[in-house]
């Protein structure tokens, strides 16, 4: 019981920190003349990820390897299925050319290069699959790529979202800074240490913890701002808020958790990968289905029912 209150004040630190660091970077640098969108590409990116980031850099510098990959995979697989599909019910959405043809089929790319990475014992023979250092810096070095997309984006003037920016004082600005950098660390603690205690009190495994659990207590902040989004009917944000969060996860967070620690691949962890890109490609297919290109009430449904069956098979597993 005491760990499921420490997981449950976990998330609430970690959720708390990421919002006000975000709140204090972005009013910082307001103030010190960075532009609007950078700020939009850069902080308010990372704060949404910061709590996979944190969780995932806990768990792979304590050893916990297989919530690493877990928590990656079953955030991307909750944000394709759980969040679009939640979306796409309250409200059809539609997409925008350049994410149909450039930021989704990336995503999908960003799933088929961990099956990549993470099948040693069928590409080169070995007797472990293990994703290296060398796996996250190839990661990092895609994650760069996606940044300078995005800059360029940004500067051709193609990219029309504000991020509003709060303007306080440098002191509370500091301190929301300090806040949120300690909520981070704080409930990223909280969750790895309580997150291994119950998987081992229910005799379950860290990868499904981290699939489960984890992953859908540390994509909250996506879900939240999709649902708000969708119901003002800014379901452009929605959908690139989920394909965003999927790149970030693989590229940079991965990436940086490897670099950190190499990760051993559970066996098991093969269903999840393809499960991963079994999501990324519905998506790319339900765009082109029905009327224009969006994802809409029934194809959400599915999403949600596909989403509801991996679990029982993860349970019963």
């Amino acid at each position: 019981m005491l760990d499921i209150l420490l997981l449950i004040a976990g998330f609430v630190a970690l959720i708390f920190g990421a919002d006000k660091l975000v709140d204090g970077a972005s009013s910082l640098a307001s103030r010190f003349g960075v532009p609007n969108i950078v700020i939009g590409l850069t902080i308010v990116a990372f704060g949404t990820s910061a709590p996979e980031l944190v969780v995932n850099l806990f768990a792979s510098l304590s050893g916990s390897t297989e919530m690493v990959l877990g928590n990656v995979l079953g955030s991307n697989i909750f944000n394709v299925l759980g969040i679009l599909g939640i979306s796409a019910l309250i409200y059809p959405l539609s997409v925008k050319s350049n994410t149909t043809w450039l930021e989704i089929p990336l995503s999908l790319l960003a799933a088929v290069v961990v099956l990549v990475v993470a099948n040693d014992t069928f590409l080169d023979k070995s007797a472990f699959n293990i994703i290296s250092r060398t796996d996250g810096i190839v990661l990092l070095l895609f994650f760069s790529i996606f940044l300078v997309y995005n800059i360029t984006l940004a500067v051709g003037g193609t990219s029309e979202e504000e991020t509003p920016t709060n303007q306080y004082t440098l002191l509370k600005a500091g301190l929301y800074l300090f806040l949120g950098l300690a909520g981070l660390i704080i409930g990223g603690r909280l969750i790895v240490t309580s997150a291994v205690n119950i998987a081992q009190l229910l005799g379950l495994s860290e990868r499904v913890i981290g699939l489960t659990v984890v992953s859908i207590g540390t994509s909250l902040p996506e879900l939240a701002t999709s649902v708000v989004a969708v119901r003002k009917r800014n379901v452009d944000i929605a959908i690139g808020n989920v394909v965003g969060s999927n790149l970030f996860n693989i590229f940079f967070i991965l990436g940086i958790s490897t670099v950190a620690n190499p990760l051993t691949v559970n066996p098991g962890s093969l269903l999840d990968i393809l499960v991963n890109i079994m999501a990324g490609l519905l998506l790319f297919i339900f765009i082109f289905t029905g009327k224009g290109r969006q994802l809409a009430r029934w194809e959400g449904a599915v999403f949600l029912g596909l989403y509801v069956v991996y679990l029982a098979i993860l349970i019963t597993q």
